[in-house]
């Protein structure tokens, strides 16, 4: 890791000791490379070993008050990067993604547009299968990957975008319709291989149905407060 990091790695964390270790040990492929970069992690007040495997990873730790979107906020503004990679705790890069970072970088066209990943679960029953295929098809035709796609994007065009704002849901939709589907681009071979354990846990039919709920009652106005006390 050099002085002048080109990449910011962005996690923001609340009690993911059990998820973060799998998130950062797919990180070290940048150290293999050769990538300048950091990581930082934007601590939303963990109860657990979060703060100290971070640490022993060799992250930076960003103290931010709790809430995704907020953490988010905290992690882009500390950033030093001229690119910043946001990502979930409990989310794996997989394939070549250094390779394909580093040639989205190189093209000045990007410096105006963002790139995701293709989603996949970490759980490979047909219905999850089901559920990744049609959001990555919702990502290409509608240019509203999840948050869990992890978000490539450089640091101006970034903020001049407004950042992602302060919100306790619906923060990742927020700033990729500010970014608009033509400017964003799959990043070619990366998969986003994220936890499966809410639709474990919730019933993956409901699970599809909450997040489509929340995301009609967003696009008829509702408020972000509102749609998380509803998804909570």
């Amino acid at each position: 890791m050099t002085d002048t990091p080109l990449l910011s790695i962005v996690i923001p964390t609340l009690n993911a000791a059990k998820t973060l270790p799998s998130c950062l040990a797919a990180l070290r492929l940048a150290v293999r490379a050769g990538l300048p970069h950091e990581s930082l992690i934007t601590d939303g007040g963990s109860s657990d070993s979060t703060v100290a495997l971070a640490e022993q990873a060799g992250a930076h730790i960003v103290t931010a008050e709790r809430g995704r979107g907020k953490q988010l906020r905290a992690g882009g503004q500390a950033a030093r990067g001229d690119w910043l990679l946001f990502l979930h705790a409990d989310t794996i890069l997989a394939g070549d993604w250094v390779s394909a970072i580093a040639g989205f970088i190189a093209d000045p066209a990007n410096r105006q547009r963002a790139a995701y990943a293709r989603l996949a679960f970490d759980d490979d029953r047909p219905t999850h299968r089901l559920i990744a295929a049609a959001a990555n098809l919702r990502s290409r035709l509608l240019g509203l990957p999840y948050g869990d796609q992890a978000l490539l994007i450089q640091r101006d065009y970034y903020r001049s975008l407004g950042e992602y704002p302060a919100l306790p849901l619906m923060e990742d939709v927020v700033l990729v319709r500010r970014i608009g589907r033509r400017n964003l681009i799959p990043l070619p071979g990366v998969t986003a291989i994220t936890s499966a354990g809410r639709y474990r846990r919730n019933g993956a039919a409901l699970q599809v149905v909450r997040n489509w709920v929340c995301l009609g009652a967003y696009f008829l106005g509702v408020s972000p407060d509102r749609i998380a006390r509803f998804y909570q």
